[in-house]
């Protein structure tokens, strides 16, 4: 029998869930053909920068022809190298005119994002001593300045990790007092006891301080392999296995779900990308921003992210819910904090608006139109020239 577009297992806008991970569907996924709904995501080239004479006429030096004419004597230059017709400026350039320095205003370029499933094995650094591979030398090119990572996974952790090339996002993203959850699929050898999970969700002592889970759910597993749901709001170094190590249980596989409200999709295949779309992306700054100013005035509000509400995002049929809608029960109980600090934001796999990567998936599935093929997210960053 056929399945249809709309049974579950086909659709690839609906994001990774520890069901998933406990029955084998993610790794199937993660490593087998990529879902023609979704496009190849080399990153597009930004909006061109302004030319130079237009930019000294507007600085009221003279008119454009005349600019171009000083551009030909060489008597204007571009980061201390003679000026050309036609050239580009962006911001941070210096512009002399005839040696002397010219004030210019050129607006910083906006922020670009990319969602990125790292694989174990890849290390989260620029440079390694060991040479090990490097999820960087997996990213698209920028043209101008580097990709920032929001937070880090260590080397035998998988699953959704983000890029900006902005710093400061980068930096209210995983600071630890703005309170961004993370989730995670972990897997310990053996079952968590009541008294366990209740430790882990007061806190346990690590050589760097407490450290606390904001909730713990049953995912399942067979024999002496049991998996959890977890969700944190820091990320230390290694932080979810040491305090699975605490309570006498170590971590044999660790999958990053969620960051925020981001949520890993099923079609990212692992070493991939896909580049969220600029209404993603001031959704994500102003999740940031709202959760700074929650933290700055102890508001007891939700920090988390949570789009703007739309009567379109109620119906269950609609492609974003089915991305980032409401999650199915687990197979077992859950325990949550019941502090303020755990009760900052709502779960979105457990409501029913759009979240942060929908509009991104919803542009590329459009974009692509039905019955499209597609050579899907490109290996080895996709690089664009």
């Amino acid at each position: 029998m056929i399945e249809t577009p709309e049974t579950p297992s086909q659709d690839p806008l609906r994001p990774i869930a520890i069901e998933d991970v406990v029955s084998g569907e993610f790794d199937q996924e993660a490593e087998g053909t990529i879902s023609p709904l979704l496009t190849k995501r080399v990153l597009p080239p930004q909006a061109e920068s302004p030319k130079l004479h237009k930019v000294l006429a507007q600085a009221g030096l003279g008119s454009r022809l005349e600019m171009e004419q000083l551009i030909l004597e060489g008597r204007i230059s571009v980061n201390n190298e003679p000026a050309h017709i036609g050239q580009r400026i962006q911001y941070g350039d210096q512009v002399k005119v005839n040696g002397r320095p010219l004030r210019i205003r050129i607006d910083p370029p906006p922020p670009r994002v990319i969602a990125y499933h790292k694989p174990a094995g890849e290390i989260v650094s620029h440079d390694d001593p060991k040479n090990r591979p490097t999820v960087f030398r997996k990213l698209p090119r920028l043209q101008h300045g580097k990709w920032q990572s929001v937070g880090r996974l260590d080397l035998n952790t998988e699953g959704l990790l983000l890029f900006t090339s902005s710093g400061e996002l980068a930096n209210r993203l995983m600071h630890p007092r703005f309170g961004l959850e993370r989730e995670y699929a972990v897997r310990v050898l053996g079952a968590l006891s009541n008294e366990e999970k209740q430790k882990l969700l007061d806190g346990v002592m690590l050589e760097d301080g407490m450290a606390q889970f904001g909730s713990i759910e049953n995912g399942g597993g067979e024999g002496s392999n049991c998996w959890y749901r977890v969700t944190i709001s820091e990320g230390r170094n290694r932080e979810v296995r040491r305090m699975m190590e605490a309570v006498g249980h170590a971590v044999s596989r660790l999958i990053r779900i969620r960051y925020g409200a981001m949520v890993l999709p099923h079609g990212l295949r692992r070493s991939t990308y896909m580049e969220l779309d600029e209404a993603d992306i001031r959704a994500l700054t102003h999740a940031a921003n709202k959760a700074q100013a929650a933290e700055n005035r102890d508001d007891p509000g939700i920090v988390g992210v949570q789009r703007t509400q739309d009567p379109r995002n109620q119906n269950p049929r609609n492609p974003r819910n089915r991305a980032f809608g409401a999650k199915k029960a687990g197979p077992g109980p859950s325990l949550q904090r019941t502090d303020k600090a755990a009760s900052n934001q709502p779960d979105p796999l457990k409501t029913s608006v759009g979240y942060i990567g929908a509009d991104s998936f919803s542009r590329q599935r459009k974009e692509q139109g039905p019955g499209g093929k597609s050579g899907g997210p490109r290996r080895n960053g996709g690089r664009s020239r």
